[in-house]
């Protein structure tokens, strides 16, 4: 194995330890919402834009983690 081959494989493992992250994210978002809708339901369809909008920030980061990984091999 070449250096070559072992870089591209390199960004392959970070990318795959990086996407724990965003995982964690989503989860913890999700997580927050539940707990604030169950104390206030009728704060649902208020809350509800930031929680897409926070999921979308988590997985635009996660793509763009994604995006470099493969620039960068």
């Amino acid at each position: 194995m070449d250096i070559a081959q072992m870089e591209g494989t390199l960004n392959v493992v970070g990318y795959g330890l990086a996407a724990i992250g965003p995982g964690i994210g989503v989860a913890l978002i999700f997580a927050a919402w539940i707990t604030a809708t169950a104390r206030q339901p009728e704060s649902a369809g208020i809350t509800r834009p930031m929680l897409f909008m926070g999921f979308a920030l988590v997985e635009v980061l996660a793509l763009f983690g994604l995006v470099l990984a493969f620039a960068l091999s």
